[in-house]
């Protein structure tokens, strides 16, 4: 029999880093430690436990968990603090030495993040369970809204594809993924729950089925007919995992994948593409980028880049910003390039000074800026879908995103109208917060 006495009255409070795919590992973990009886610390209430899912796709990323792990500490000091994701597995000595940390919980282990807590209540003693990355095999379901309007499925974790500088593998483990059946059944409860929206997330989902004699497309067409839900999203897919036949579905066949494509380059040189280990080359992008153009001409395209790898001269990074300026693309996601422990990257010659890689991320970023607003104001004037979220604390007008992923701000929305999809005319594009405005359209 399980016993919860452990946690009666104690309250807790969550931080995510990283991915949407760690948000819906968060919101999974508040659910499990809520039915043991642990409340979320609202307002001013000090929290008993805090819980810290981090992210380590960059230095940068290991500097902020450790500066927040700290600050809790500081902030709360009588509060266990259970630290779980990526960071804490490739660094759980370094995480278990920070103050206040009572469970460090590896990549595979966040789902069992209530029995370590239960153990470390009764033993006071830190508990660590983190394993070799090379034993992660069990695909682990997450489906949740926390806080936010739309649900995130999780379908896929772990990754086989070793690009030299990504330290992702070794955090969470080689590709795997739910069954269909499992993951329907998921998106039907959210629809139960009064879900509209569901974002797909994973580390790579278009490997989804990896080992399997099931795929990708054979999922996103079960989950198309899952009724309650009227948007579905695919957070990012590879574009060599893109196929043809997954974009000709969504624009001429599907009922509510929403037109809207998120696909990572990384760089616009064939060179450092080869020198990353990326699985497709330049003019396969571009062609991808075409045909979603071209099947979808309203869609969003967004795109990550990496600015300053190791082996991106000069010549190579005006070539991907050629390269970038000329696809037709709705926004870049801009990084810096990070070194990584224990990466191929490393033995790259080459190295790019940081203040050469910031300038470089702030010249793609400027072109990102001028892609969007050019993307946006295509729209000025006519009216498209927007699934409205709940007021914003600020006292501005209620938000939410159309269907083609434009974030638009409805002047005359009233709350009642939370968690439903309007038609809305778009009138003015505001660059700086790459955020529209609108007005619902009455019949």
């Amino acid at each position: 029999m399980i016993d919860n006495s452990v946690f009666h009255n104690l309250k807790a409070i969550y931080h995510t880093f990283g991915c949407k795919l760690n948000f819906a590992e968060t919101s999974t973990i508040a659910r499990t430690l809520a039915e043991r009886g642990i409340t979320r610390a609202s307002g001013a209430e000090i929290p008993d436990i805090v819980v810290v899912n981090t992210c380590s796709v960059t230095e940068l990323a290991d500097k902020k968990c450790r500066q927040t792990i700290r600050s809790f500490h500081k902030r709360y000091p009588e509060a266990a603090i259970l630290v779980t994701g990526c960071y804490a597995q490739l660094k759980s000595e370094e995480v278990a030495a920070l103050p206040g940390v009572a469970v460090v919980a590896g990549a595979d282990r966040k789902m069992e993040i209530d029995r370590f807590l239960e153990q470390y209540l009764n033993e006071h003693t830190q508990v660590t369970e983190v394993c070799d990355s090379r034993e992660i095999t069990e695909f682990r379901p997450g489906c949740s809204r926390g806080d936010r309007t739309r649900f995130f499925l999780k379908v896929q974790d772990g990754c086989d594809y070793w690009c030299s500088y990504c330290t992702i593998p070794r955090a969470r483990g080689r590709s795997r993924s739910g069954t269909i059946d499992s993951l329907v059944a998921q998106a039907a409860d959210a629809a139960a729950q009064g879900g509209r929206e569901i974002v797909l997330t994973g580390v790579n989902v278009g490997d989804f089925g990896k080992g399997r004699t099931d795929t990708f497309f054979d999922l996103i067409r079960a989950l198309d007919r899952v009724e309650g839900i009227e948007r579905f999203r695919i957070s990012s897919i590879e574009p060599n995992l893109l196929t043809d036949e997954i974009i000709d579905w969504v624009a001429t066949e599907s009922r509510a994948f929403m037109p809207h494509f998120h696909i990572p380059l990384q760089a616009g040189s064939d060179e450092v593409l080869a020198l990353m280990r990326r699985r497709y080359d330049t003019a396969l992008f571009a062609r991808k980028i075409e045909h979603v153009r071209r099947a979808i001409p309203h869609a969003f395209i967004g795109v990550d880049l990496i600015t300053g790898a190791r082996g991106e001269t000069d010549e190579l990074f005006e070539r991907s910003r050629r390269f970038v300026e000329g696809l037709d693309i709705s926004r870049l996601h801009v990084f810096p390039y990070s070194e990584r422990p224990s990466t191929k990257a490393l033995d790259i010659d080459g190295v790019v000074p940081q203040a050469v890689k910031h300038a470089r991320a702030n010249e793609m970023i400027r072109l990102s800026e001028a892609k969007w607003t050019a993307f946006a104001n295509r729209f000025i004037g006519t009216g498209r879908p927007v699934l409205l979220e709940h007021p914003q604390a600020d006292g501005r007008p209620m938000a939410g995103f159309t269907d083609n992923y434009l974030r638009v701000e409805v002047s005359d929305a009233t709350p009642e109208m939370d968690n439903t999809i309007v038609n809305v005319r778009l009138e003015s594009v505001n660059p700086e917060t790459e955020t529209l405005t609108g007005s619902i359209i009455r019949q």
